[in-house]
């Protein structure tokens, strides 16, 4: 079966987005030649990114606006727009969970669950997220979108590996 792994960035504080849903602050404490190219690394076993309209549309409008950054990747954006799919990116109203147990049947490569908030939380509600990547930013944003937001159940979960570069600090965690 396919993994499905939650790969994102948050402040030391929790939060994905400020208050007013930009993510600028998604740095680390130095210059970019500190940095270590995790994500080259985590895409080589990928073919599916998932992800909200705002996410998407975040993507689209502001970090990428002339290149779909996600080339490589089929790509659904869970949105109620009626948007036009192509072969790379498939708009879909459909339950996320209920997707994301089909896909994980199928053949492939692992699931990267990109974001938003509210498609990370149902996926944490359902227990689905297989692996939590997560890199901590040397930021403190005192508000804005969190990460981890009343989830019904505890799950616990298991240290694989930690790293640091640039004042970030990247854990890597399983299911138990």
């Amino acid at each position: 079966m396919r993994k499905i792994t939650l790969f994102i960035a948050m402040s030391l504080d929790g939060y994905i987005a400020d208050n007013n849903g930009g993510v600028d602050w998604l740095n680390g404490q130095g210059n970019d030649t500190e940095n270590i190219d995790v994500y080259s690394e985590f895409v080589k076993d990928i073919d599916t990114v998932m992800m909200g309209w705002n996410t998407y549309h975040q993507v689209v409008t502001e970090l990428s606006p002339n290149d779909w950054v996600y080339k490589d990747f089929t790509t659904y954006v869970f949105t109620h727009k009626k948007e036009k799919s192509s072969e790379q990116i498939r708009f879909t109203s459909e339950n996320p969970f209920s997707l994301l147990k089909q896909l994980k049947e199928k053949d492939g490569k692992g699931i990267w669950i990109c974001g938003g908030a509210h498609i990370v939380q149902q996926l944490i509600n359902e227990d689905l997220i297989d692996e939590y990547y997560i890199s901590v930013i040397p930021t403190i944003l005192g508000g804005g979108i969190r990460l981890f937001e009343n989830t019904e159940q505890e799950i616990k979960l298991k240290l694989l590996k930690t790293q640091t570069y640039n004042g970030i600090v990247d854990l890597v965690y399983v299911r138990r």
